[in-house]
């Protein structure tokens, strides 16, 4: 059933066998398997995640490559209500941990917004992460071009820029560093600062034996026309042709309402362990948000895998069930 601040309330009272944060790929795929698993799961969805803004899936098996992000969410999301799921547009704000359950506390709608408790005896997280990209005044300029020929993720989409003459758009100096492994796919590379920070002078001499220029002035904006960035005005006026280009600025993890847990962390994202079970037992991690490779088919899988470590739980927990009247049969006829 969808929810919303109509009927989300004849729900407060119900314990789900899990619940799911995040309705991304990772997401969606744990939800489907366990509604599938004759499990009952609420999926919560804070919208417009990192594959909501992918233009196409260049490589993910069985999708046309011009297959939309936001597509393949809206097919996972009709597929999950269609096996009689709870999906719910919310930002969950707190997990606690209440011994035997998770208490989930969740804000619904952005204006007039109303705060609701679910619960569930396993937690999925699968909030993922987003991209940091380059803050121009116009942001909108941005959004023309990322995730088109503006790339966010080299090992998704290295082959598309594969020598082609490609910006390198970066935060950090230890950021820069992205451009020797870049240079797998082009060594046509150009290093973007943004005028964010100083370069040091070992860095400009291995960009120098490399022959990647590096421009530290501020950029104004992207260049192009229909969604294909070609350049960029710097704030001199003066411009650099590009044929693509790959934003390497880190991310924003979404993982606030976990920090109240006692959990293991590597940096800003969860260990996990076997099947993506995290340090706590009854919580699980998927996808961006675990120590591992940033890839939809690697988030879908673990959403999988989640699910059925959850429905093995449970099921090994549980009576098995009888066919009563056969029971009786046999009784009868002993």
């Amino acid at each position: 059933m969808k929810l919303s601040k109509n009927n989300l309330d004849q729900r407060l009272s119900h314990l789900y066998d899990a619940i799911v944060v995040g309705g991304g790929a990772g997401g969606l795929s744990a939800a489907i398997y366990l509604q599938r698993y004759r499990l009952d799961c609420l999926a919560i969805e804070k919208g417009r995640g990192r594959s909501f803004w992918m233009q196409d899936l260049r490589n993910y098996l069985g999708l046309p490559p011009d297959t939309a992000g936001r597509t393949m969410l809206q097919q996972g999301e009709k597929h999950f209500l269609s096996l009689n799921g709870d999906y719910l547009r919310g930002y969950v704000e707190e997990v606690s941990d209440e011994g035997e359950t998770f208490a989930v506390k969740v804000k619904v709608g952005k204006k007039d917004s109303i705060y609701r408790v679910f619960r569930s005896k396993y937690l999925i997280a699968a909030s993922g992460i987003i991209d940091h990209l380059p803050q121009l005044p116009d942001m909108q300029n941005v959004y023309d071009y990322a995730g088109y020929n503006l790339h966010v993720c080299m090992i998704c989409d290295g082959y598309e820029m594969s020598d082609k003459n490609c910006g390198l758009f970066v935060g950090s100096e230890s950021a820069i560093n992205t451009a020797f492994v870049l240079n797998w796919f082009t060594p046509y590379i150009t290093v973007f600062t943004q005028g964010l920070f100083a370069v040091g002078m070992e860095m400009r001499q291995k960009l120098a034996e490399h022959g990647y220029p590096l421009v530290e002035q501020p950029i104004k904006r992207f260049l192009g026309h229909n969604h294909e960035m070609t350049g960029v005005e710097l704030a001199d006026g003066s411009t650099v042709e590009l044929e693509t280009g790959l934003v390497a600025m880190g991310s924003h993890y979404h993982n606030e309402y976990l920090q109240g847990l006692d959990l293991e962390w590597q940096g800003h994202n969860l260990v996990t362990y076997d099947m993506c079970r995290t340090s706590h037992p009854r919580l699980f991690a998927l996808g961006d948000l675990k120590v591992g490779i940033n890839q939809v088919s690697i988030a879908v899988a673990d959403g999988t895998l989640a699910a059925t470590a959850i429905w093995r739980d449970i099921r090994r927990a549980s009576q098995a069930r009888r066919w009563e009247e056969k029971i009786e049969d046999y009784g009868a006829v002993s």
